[in-house]
């Protein structure tokens, strides 16, 4: 596997990383620091999990030059919670470094965020909406930034941001380079890639089938109304440690949130429409067991990393094979065991097949 000074990385990050336990990279490192360091661009495939965020941040935390006291570095991000993880771990990696490090997003408070920019910042981790708010007040410049990360690229598409991302790109320097990390690569995705990238290096790292070997698989036949039912069924026959329900739209988190809160279970939502400050308390709350089951949309669930789920249930069909293993990953982690229940409805063979086609397994189903 080697080590990070093979790929190019100076030794202080690197001692920074054996500090944590981190001694060697992952696959998506491996391919993605070199060609990040030698100036490329690049179109990386990886799913959540894979060590994908050091896979960016270290390359463009290397090259930032301290001496010059404006934004070089910006990271978009489609939510909150992504841009705080990534966040985080920057300020981890840069603990014995002079680097400013901004991150914004909605729900903070924005003449905070004007006063770190006077200051001078290097680094940028932001969600669209927010970034372009302070380019409609002239409080940011992204005149000088040399290196541009787009994460989660599938999801921020999905989300809608598409011409949101294309003010930003447009504003920032096209000598620029430009990085954009992806769980799933879709025509939309190439075609940000076609516009806005020079020659790109393309960066593929397969998931690994393994992840779902500690995971009992099955699906339910079940029409749309009698889907809560079933699903407190299941819930009262397993008792489960942590159970996340996954719903397609808030609407529908909402709607199952409060059914299951009425009945009495223990229970969170998790969606776009909640502050900040309530999604924080979620999760802190899910994380430490004192909320059992946690109803929540894909997006908002992507990066979450949850020690100790017992089961997922798919309450409504993910929308691609890639987002399904993304899911029910979110059990059976570290050798532990879990169970993940999809339900199908009379309108979701087709994509049941287009699923099991895509995990090339078969998911027995069940009445």
């Amino acid at each position: 596997m080697g080590n990070f000074t093979n790929l190019g990385v100076i030794k202080s990050l690197e001692d920074n990383l054996k500090k944590r336990g981190i001694v060697g990279p992952t696959p998506v490192q491996l391919q993605s620091i070199p060609t990040i360091l030698g100036g490329k661009d690049v179109i990386a495939k990886a799913q959540t999990g894979t060590g994908k965020t050091l896979a960016f941040l270290l390359p463009v935390i290397q090259n930032i030059d301290t001496e010059k006291n404006f934004p070089q570095g910006l990271i978009l991000t489609p939510t909150r919670e992504l841009a705080i993880q990534i966040t985080q771990e920057a300020k981890e990696l840069t603990k014995d470094m002079d680097i400013n490090i901004l991150a914004a997003y909605g729900g903070q408070d924005v003449d905070q965020q004007i006063r770190k920019l006077n200051n001078g910042i290097h680094l940028i981790i932001a969600t669209p909406g927010r970034l372009l708010d302070h380019m409609k007040r002239r409080t940011m410049n992204l005149g000088a930034v040399k290196y541009l990360v787009i994460d989660e690229a599938d999801e921020m598409l999905i989300m809608g941001f598409g011409s949101d991302l294309e003010k930003v790109i447009y504003s920032i320097p096209k000598n620029r380079q430009t990085m954009l990390f992806s769980a799933t690569i879709s025509d939309q995705v190439r075609n940000i890639g076609r516009r806005f990238m020079k020659k790109p290096i393309h960066v593929d790292i397969k998931s690994e089938k393994v992840t779902l070997d500690n995971i009992a698989q099955s699906g339910i036949r079940v029409e749309n109304e009698d889907k809560l039912s079933r699903l407190e069924k299941i819930i009262d026959d397993t008792n489960p440690f942590l159970m996340m329900v996954f719903c397609r739209t808030k609407d529908g988190v909402t709607k199952v949130y409060k059914k299951l809160s009425q009945s009495g279970y223990n229970v969170g939502e998790l969606h776009g429409d909640l502050s900040q400050n309530k999604r924080q308390q979620i999760m802190k709350k899910f994380k430490s067991a004192d909320l059992q089951i946690l109803v929540c949309t894909d997006v908002v669930a992507r990066g979450i990393d949850v020690d100790g789920v017992t089961h997922v249930i798919n309450y409504d069909l993910p929308q691609d094979a890639e987002s399904y293993i993304h899911r029910i990953g979110r059990t059976g982690r570290i050798g532990n065991s879990g169970v993940a229940i999809t339900f199908v409805t009379s309108r979701d063979r087709d994509k049941l097949f287009e699923i099991e086609s895509g995990i090339k397994e078969k998911i027995e189903l069940v009445d």
